[in-house]
């Protein structure tokens, strides 16, 4: 044996330790530099929500456990690949850097825009829907570019220059990696972790990048919460979700959602019938949060049609979206469908065939139309409508060129505003105004990121008028103001939404037709300050037939419109029903005590089911929040509610993964008999 041989390997690793070194420590800065750079990236655009300095710190932390728990595996991948090649290590280890720190700077810059973390909901979009949402979100403007390269080629130059004068001697090189080794086990000392109670100030102080490769990883991974079937009170537990629920009963294996139909009818107390079946009008409003609708809205009211609409109507305000993102509201509102893996219209050609108030409506001589501003494939919206058997839908492609588009931004625009939807609209219906009922759907687009609109001065003006009347204090004030082209929108959305209503009412149809009013989820550019906040949206239905109206207090989710509209033209008009259903729920609560007899599971966005409401309870991941009137909540510690919400959950997630691996909703039978 060679006594230089021993010495030569220490030398070889003493050298490859040594030059690691030199990356681990510019990771350091360079995520250090990001953390600044991301702040002053805030502080320019709006209001920090705490001091510089507190986020800086508290955001240091997380950084510094992220930084030791990457080091580590990435030591193992560089001294694998320094046995073949030291040379070859460093110029991988380059390009790997260059790659994290774009990456970084691209979450980071999301965030900023979306105020939400990008997580594992990436994977669930198409190639062309990244595009298109990328494109219209402003991201691809000049100055963005400009600024995204000269930080990559920053970080070339420093990685050239700077990067091989900070290595560092053997000792404390190892002890680093030694250091890092037990972080990367204990998995970055999570309790060490600031949290604050607003929820935009926790994601603030998040770090981007762990954040996605987290997200990443328990999407890829399928980590999922497995309730233990051997436990003493696994059965308790079920029979308590069962009972809570109302009793549903699953009647087929081969039928995950299929059970007996509810036949209680809560709407036709609130109307005066009419021989004629009543036109059917349904809004959904891009964005329409009730953070800032109508009273009570903690943001202050920026919705004054709206809420003078709502003392006219039925006026659900503790009412939640089942998605945080578009792509769940047409089969949560009109078909109380299940999610399936990435939302039920991401099953694209294999959506199982379901009853939906379009295709039964459609059965019963309704003329069932669709119309959106923007292009009806995005999240294979028209599949959906073509599945469920809608007569008709205009899109963008519909529009004549007579119609402006909404304001482009870096060349892209998602189509159409509001007040041109609008008119499209009326004129496309009406004709229609004495032939068959009809069920018209309309979904706006223009309070969507980039918050641009035509006459943008005059909403900006009017934002200001607003902002004076709601008597809010200087801070609140300044605060609003960072966000003065989001709420412009949601004043133009409203003023478009009046117009809308002063010119329907001069229709001879106007008397016989019920609006439903309501937001496919909450604007997240604007600050969210829970995790419920996100789905708290309006429930708004509104008619000349109503003899009555109500504020209601219960919770409520786009999954009861469907099962109440059905059972109140059963009814009132005869409209038969299946006395078997595959509906997520039972119904509308009308009651104007606050509670909740239901049970909602939320999807974030389309990797992200993790929410689930039972009660006055919300469970986000592993954590229970207590619910409070206007939808506040609170984090509280109760293992017993926590285990019983996550067992209800589970049970619900085994339903809807074989909704996703193939098994149908309904008998064709049902869907023969019943469906257009």
């Amino acid at each position: 044996m060679n006594p230089e041989q021993p010495d030569k390997k220490m030398t070889t690793l003493k050298k490859t330790l040594n030059e690691f070194s030199g990356f681990a420590l510019f990771l350091f800065l360079g995520i250090l530099f990001s953390r600044i750079i991301e702040l002053f990236l805030f502080q320019t655009s709006q209001k920090l929500p705490v001091g510089f300095f507190e986020l800086l710190y508290k955001g240091f932390i997380i950084d510094v456990l992220f930084w030791l728990s990457a080091i580590f595996p990435a030591y193992v991948l560089f001294l694998i690949i320094s046995f073949i090649s030291l040379r070859g290590a460093k110029i991988v280890f380059n390009i790997i850097w260059v790659l994290f720190f774009s990456c970084n700077l691209l979450f980071i810059y999301y965030h900023k825009t979306a105020l939400v973390l990008l997580g594992s909901d990436l994977f669930g979009y198409s190639l062309e829907d990244i595009t298109q949402t990328v494109g219209a979100s402003g991201v691809l403007a000049l100055g963005t570019v400009l600024l995204f390269l000269g930080f990559v080629a920053l970080i070339i130059a420093g990685l050239v220059f700077l990067r091989p004068k900070m290595s560092i001697n053997f000792i404390p090189a190892g002890a680093l990696v030694l250091i890092a080794g037990i972080v990367f086990m204990f998995d970055s000392f999570p309790n060490l972790r600031p949290q604050y109670e607003q929820d935009f100030t926790n994601n603030l102080v998040t770090n981007k990048t762990q954040h996605f490769f987290k997200a990443a990883e328990d999407y890829l991974t399928q980590t999922t919460y497995k309730p233990d079937i051997y436990a003493e009170n696994y059965f308790d537990l079920l029979e308590r979700r069962i009972a809570q629920q109302g009793k549903f009963e699953y009647t087929a294996t081969a039928y995950p959602f299929l059970h007996k139909a509810e036949t209680t009818d809560v709407l036709s107390p609130f109307f005066e019938k009419k021989s004629r079946k009543p036109n059917m009008v349904f809004i959904i409003v891009e964005g329409l949060g009730r953070a800032f609708t109508n009273e009570e809205a903690y943001l202050g009211n920026f919705t004054p049609f709206l809420d003078s609409l709502s003392k006219q109507s039925l006026y659900f305000k503790n009412f939640l979206s089942n998605g945080g993102r578009t792509f769940a509201v047409l089969p949560s509102l009109l078909g109380s469908a299940p999610f399936a893996e990435n939302g039920f219209l991401a099953l694209q050609d294999k959506m199982p065939n379901q009853l939906s108030l379009l295709n039964v409506l459609e059965k019963n001589g309704y003329q069932s139309s669709f119309f959106y501003g923007g292009d009806a494939g995005f999240d294979n919206m028209s599949g959906y409508l073509d599945l469920n058997k809608t007569a008709r839908i205009f899109d963008e492609a519909s529009f004549p060129e007579t119609f402006a588009k909404l304001p482009e931004v870096g060349g892209f625009t998602w189509g159409y505003g509001d007040e041109e939807l609008y008119e499209f609209y009326l004129d496309k219906s009406a004709d229609d105004t004495l032939a068959t009922p009809r069920l018209d759907v309309i979904l706006t687009v223009s309070t969507h990121n980039p918050f641009r609109v035509n006459d943008q001065e005059r909403y900006n003006k009017l934002f200001e008028s607003q902002l004076q009347r709601l008597n809010l204090s200087a801070e609140q004030q300044t605060q609003r103001q960072n966000f003065k082209e989001e709420f412009a929108t949601v004043l133009y959305a409203d003023a478009s939404l009046k117009r809308l209503f002063e010119r329907y009412r001069k229709r001879t149809d106007y008397d016989n037709t019920i609006f439903v009013i309501t937001g496919d989820h909450r604007i997240p550019e604007i600050p969210l300050s829970t995790k419920i906040d996100r789905y708290h949206v309006p429930l708004i239905i509104y008619s000349p037939l109503l003899q009555k109206t109500k504020e209601i207090a219960a919770i409520s989710s786009h999954f009861d419109v469907a099962p109440s509209i059905l059972r109140y033209l059963n009814a009132t008009h005869g409209i038969p029903l299946p006395k078997q259903t595959s509906f997520l729920s039972k119904g509308l609560d009308t009651s104007s005590t606050f509670r909740n007899i239901h049970q909602i599971p939320l999807m974030q966005t389309k990797t992200d089911l993790i929410d689930f409401v039972s009660e006055t309870y919300h469970l986000n991941g592993n954590q229970l929040y207590k619910l409070y009137p206007n939808l506040y909540e609170e984090a509280i510690t109760d293992e017993g509610k926590k285990e019983e919400l996550l067992t209800a959950f589970s049970e619900f997630k085994k339903r809807n993964q074989q909704i996703a691996n193939g098994s149908p909703l309904v008998p064709d039978s049902l869907i023969t008999r019943y469906a257009h």
